[in-house]
């Protein structure tokens, strides 16, 4: 599935790189529904599962080049380098919008895990009584995980090692949100706020030639937690793909209908109209993180009225299925060109 590409197709894989690692970011969306949408879901998993013992052999005999041929490195690297800027940029635009746009925001997504549901359903025609059980399994699995309380926050490295392997099942599996998972174990925003705020911080430090970070216990703490939990990403990565390379091989049908049913189900997840509940002392005052936010502890869904803020949602809602048509189309331009 090595593909050579133009500089143009490396600049839209690259955006598409930024959208993953936002919507990976986001509680109740999945990057793995963009992956799969605009049309280089399989690329994704077949590349990452060639990281094996054939590939292990050409790394430590220093046949690097081989070793990134192997692995389809080239496409790789461009969509993680697009998420890891997401995840400092794209992200943080996200993180403002949505305390300032909360509506709009969840509005534009659930339009666009509407969409993503249309695109995966339209083409599947394999329906039986496997896959209407799969479907239905989905949709429990999907309504029954939106609907629980999150814990409390734990920073303990082998717990945040298991985070980290369950954070990246949104990039491999679609619909499965695993910012929103992180945020029923408690670690949300320890691990996608704090501690990336913290490499922010520190990178920002060492170009100004500041080191005294070194003899700040809590930065240290930060930096080591997200070294955990991004060794936890990698384990996940490598594991999931291998997990869902066998599974789609052999089971195609029934992990579609599983995945569409799941979609479905955690659209409660990406509801637009809901209040925020956030976290609060003893005393009733608001927990804030690093950068002085409320911490948010859930959110209580409720049915809008008609009004003009609700039209104008309506219409945002529309705008997020269009997203996704128009990332469909584009996907499935993409894999006729190389094909």
């Amino acid at each position: 599935m090595q593909s050579t590409r133009t500089f143009t197709d490396r600049i839209f894989l690259f955006l598409k790189g930024l959208a993953m690692g936002a919507a990976n970011k986001v509680p109740g969306v999945s990057g793995g529904v963009v992956a799969f949408v605009a049309g280089f879901y399989e690329e994704f998993i077949y590349s990452l599962q060639k990281f094996n013992g054939k590939a292990f052999k050409l790394l430590i005999n220093g046949r690097f080049k081989s070793f990134y041929q192997y692995v389809n490195g080239r496409f790789l690297s461009v969509l993680f380098l697009g998420t890891v800027v997401s995840y400092f940029s794209v992200s943080k635009i996200l993180d403002y919008l949505i305390q300032h746009y909360e509506l709009y925001v969840w509005s534009v997504f659930f339009g666009m895990i509407i969409g993503s549901i249309h695109y995966i359903r339209k083409d599947f025609k394999d329906w039986n009584l496997k896959t209407n059980l799969a479907l239905i399994i989905g949709i429990v699995l999907g309504v029954s995980i939106s609907f629980l309380d999150p814990a409390k926050e734990n920073d303990n490295l082998w717990f945040v090692f298991f985070c980290g392997i369950i954070s990246v099942s949104g990039m491999t599996l679609p619909g499965f949100s695993g910012s929103f998972i992180l945020m029923l174990l408690g670690n949300y925003v320890l691990l996608l706020v704090d501690s990336v705020n913290a490499l922010y911080d520190t990178f920002a430090d060492i170009l100004q030639g500041d080191f005294s970070f070194i003899h700040d216990a809590v930065r240290v703490r930060m930096l080591k937690v997200l070294g955990v939990f991004t060794l936890g990403s990698i384990a996940g990565l490598v594991s999931f793909s291998h997990i869902l390379n066998y599974i789609l091989k052999h089971y195609k049908s029934i992990t579609l209908a599983t995945i569409i049913g799941f979609i479905t189900g955690s659209l409660g997840v990406v509801w637009p109209w809901k209040k925020t509940v956030y976290k609060l002392q003893t005393d009733g005052s608001l927990i804030l993180n690093s950068e002085g936010n409320p911490i948010v502890e859930n959110y209580k869904r409720y049915m809008p009225e008609i009004s003009l803020e609700t039209l104008l949602a309506v219409v945002y809602i529309i705008v997020g299925i269009l997203i996704v048509l128009a990332l469909a189309k584009y996907g499935e331009k993409t894999k006729r060109k190389y094909a």
